[in-house]
């Protein structure tokens, strides 16, 4: 059975699984719970000067039925006394020692308020800190949060801030509002920061109530930009991730993957492109602590079947697959093979080719149903049919073969043949 344990900075965990620095990581009666239900660690939610949030404070977007594709929060760091938050802290580690204790930390813009904040924190036994340099909204004013991690000046000189106090590791997570995440990356690194997390949530306004006029969620008949995450941040995550990965300076640091992870399959995406522990906020918000089950043993059977035997053996596997678009093969082609056998004769391949493709399905009309195969000749291998297509694997992108094969084309995809059968 494979060994999902991580060991990240030294911080040992069972699981790479971390709940992020979020409202499920604001007390301990939540953590204690999602320690119970067997979660590899938590970064505490946001410790600073303390604050008043508003309310409401969160919205969502769904989609197809779907509730809570992408989840937007104008909450800001805890609301609750710090020498409460430090107390239960302590609380937690004393319980679970062998579960990862990260605290979130968000100072005032002085190094006198970083030094006072580290040494309290420190004074809990936890295990790390992550430096939030992400917040979108609030403590933006305050020139703090993303105000911080926009600028690889700014950002560079609080971690030396904090370097020169820090006695324990490290993370400083950072903003994806921003063009690129790697000079703040580098900036940071260059100070000193033992690791990285990314990404905190994207500035977002995540719809407009159609019957008050004000966009979600509603404050008095007022709302602001808010922090998007969730599923529908995931593809952003993991190109700020392998930037991340990528370069010379930022990847000489382990990283903590954040966005949209919600399934064992996204961890296994996020560590592929070099994350080595990730953190999961808006599913447990959505589905609760029990989630870890399905995620702890969905990576620990993928791994049994590649033949990994710990997380390290695939962990930043994918890095150097993912290239500049000039350096493509441009002599690789795929054609489509719609497999007779599995197609329900729903037609949005065809629609989908039709209207916005290139016009390589073939309707053929017919009794009991209309029949779709692929003009060979006219199909660029664009894989749209395939991702409309409603059945798994009734539509394959085989790579092109000349020859005889070629020749025969249509009389495979009539049969329902892959290329590869002959």
């Amino acid at each position: 059975m494979a060994d999902i344990s991580a060991n990240f900075l030294g911080i040992s965990s069972p699981n790479p699984f971390w709940l992020a620095s979020a409202p499920p990581t604001d007390k301990k009666i939540n953590v204690l719970r999602a320690f119970e239900a067997g979660w590899g660690g938590a970064v505490w939610k946001t410790l600073g000067s303390q604050v008043k949030n508003v309310s409401s404070r969160y919205s969502s977007v769904d989609y197809q039925g779907s509730r809570m594709m992408g989840f937007n929060n104008i909450e800001l760091i805890s609301d609750r006394p710090l020498d409460l938050n430090l107390r239960e802290i302590r609380e937690c580690i004393q319980l679970f020692p062998d579960r990862a204790m990260i605290v979130s930390l968000m100072a005032d813009n002085d190094r006198q308020s970083w030094h006072d904040l580290i040494a309290q924190v420190e004074d809990t036994g936890a295990h790390g800190i992550e430096l939030n340099f992400g917040c979108p909204h609030g403590m933006n004013e305050r020139g703090m949060g993303s105000a911080v991690g926009q600028d690889p000046d700014i950002a560079r000189m609080v971690v030396e801030w904090v370097m020169e106090k820090a006695s324990i590791p490290v993370i400083t997570k950072l903003t994806p509002n921003v063009h690129s995440v790697v000079p703040t990356g580098k900036a940071v690194v260059e100070a000193g920061s033992d690791a990285l997390s990314l990404i905190n949530t994207i500035q977002s306004v995540t719809g407009i109530d159609l019957d008050t006029l004000v966009p979600n969620p509603n404050v008095a008949g007022h709302s602001a930009f808010g922090g998007y995450c969730g599923p529908a941040v995931k593809p952003i995550a993991l190109k700020m991730l392998t930037t991340i990965s990528q370069d010379p300076v930022t990847s000489r640091v382990p990283v903590s993957g954040i966005g949209g992870i919600s399934t064992w399959k996204d961890a296994a995406e996020f560590m592929l492109l070099g994350a080595t522990t990730v953190q999961v906020c808006t599913a447990v918000m959505k589905h609760g602590f029990r989630i870890i089950e399905d995620l702890c043993e969905g990576l620990s059977n993928w791994m049994d079947e590649k033949g990994f035997a710990t997380i390290y053996d695939f962990i930043g596997k994918s890095v150097s697959t993912i290239t500049k678009w000039e350096e493509l093969d441009i002599n690789y082609h795929i054609i489509a093979n719609i497999h007779q056998d599995k197609c329900i004769h729903c037609g949005l391949c065809y629609i989908a080719c039709e209207d916005a493709s290139h016009q390589s399905i073939r309707l053929d009309y017919g009794k009991p149903y209309n029949t779709y195969t692929v003009k060979a000749d006219e199909c660029v291998g664009c894989n749209l049919c395939k991702l409309v297509c409603p059945v798994e694997d009734c539509i394959t992108m085989d790579e092109h073969r000349k020859g005889a094969e070629y020749l025969n084309w249509q009389l495979y995809q009539q049969k329902g043949l892959p290329l590869n059968d002959h």
